[in-house]
């Protein structure tokens, strides 16, 4: 095998750059070139068997990486390779060792049934029958998709769709999964179905996966590792709690009381704001809710609450914020 693990990583960018030329209009016949860098001399490497979190907001540079990562794209700059792999001068070979979702768009065929998409899938890949048939068996069982086989693909549900896609990437075993907005548009059941299914698939054939999302919850629930990309710069990598504590985020905690009462009080959550019986609390992103919302349990006539994540783009701009303040105080 020519993989490459350890310090190398199993995918692996160092200072991978690609750089568009765009052209603007200036005036009546006359426009300009100008270089728009959307990947921005990005290193990091990825371990064979983790999921990682590929976050930030759009226009940050997300959907070119995954591009280049797939080979769609080929770098301006740096060294990139999957598996050992040259992504751009081995676009087929490296097809057998990925597999990839984009959450916008499918790659299954609309006027054929879901079924067929998978058959001739199983020719395109040439994967030997009995692995096909374990493969699809599995996928249709943990995906739920039975009644869904013979279905036109036109006529699926976006959560139905996604799924059928997912299965699609995974029919012929491949060692990465790309997932670009995987749960976008999905309702609550669609959505944890969707994360198991990848737990799963991790924990039983240590397929590496690669997430991108503007969900922090699929970030949580799948992955244990977060990076953030914005403006084409890798700007953390760790564990999501640091990044919370690194943007300072806070949660929101929404809280029905049985009747209108003075603001609630369970440190280290404060109140925001109050509208008869509701009340929103602030907390820190970083702690856990469960002992919050059972001190507030037990001291209030609780009637309903719910938890709102902090919004990623909001803890990206306050550390950008604080980056810029240090960075004025040391010129200062």
């Amino acid at each position: 095998m020519d993989d490459v693990d350890g310090d190398g990583g199993f995918i692996r960018l160092d200072r991978v750059e690609k750089v568009f030329q765009v052209r603007r209009k200036t005036g009546f016949l006359r426009s300009e070139r100008r270089e728009v860098r959307a990947v921005d001399s990005i290193s990091f490497g990825v371990a064979r068997g983790e999921m990682v979190g590929y976050i930030g907001p759009n226009g940050a540079g997300k959907s070119t990486t995954i591009k280049m990562l797939t080979g769609i794209l080929t770098p301006s700059g740096g060294r990139l390779r999957v598996a050992g792999i040259d992504p751009s001068r081995e676009r087929t070979r490296l097809a057998h060792r990925i597999g990839v979702v984009f959450g916008q768009r499918t790659t299954l065929w609309w006027d054929l049934p879901l079924i067929d998409s998978y058959r001739l899938m199983h020719r395109m890949y040439r994967i030997p029958d009995a692995r096909y048939r374990a493969n699809l068996d599995r996928c249709v069982e943990l995906l739920d998709l039975g009644d869904l086989l013979d279905v036109p693909v036109r006529q699926l549900s976006l959560g139905q769709r996604m799924r059928g896609d997912i299965a699609a990437a995974l029919l012929h075993d491949p060692d990465v999964l790309y997932l670009d907005e995987p749960t976008i548009g999905l309702d609550v059941i669609s959505k944890a179905r969707v994360r198991e299914f990848l737990r799963d698939l991790n924990a039983e054939r240590g397929t590496t996966v690669l997430l991108t999302t503007h969900d922090l919850q699929d970030i949580e629930q799948v992955c244990r590792r977060v990076m953030v990309i914005d403006h084409g710069r890798l700007m953390y990598d760790g564990p999501l709690a640091g990044l919370h504590e690194a943007g300072e985020s806070e949660r929101t905690l929404v809280v029905d009381l049985a009747r209108e009462l003075p603001p609630i009080e369970a440190a280290p959550a404060r109140v925001v704001k109050v509208e008869g019986p509701r009340q929103w609390l602030a907390f820190p992103a970083s702690e856990s809710a469960a002992p919050l919302v059972a001190r507030i349990a037990a001291a209030y006539p609780l009637v309903d609450l719910s938890v709102r994540e902090p919004d990623i783009e909001a803890v990206i701009a306050k550390m950008y914020a604080e980056r810029a303040g240090e960075y004025e105080g040391m010129v200062s």
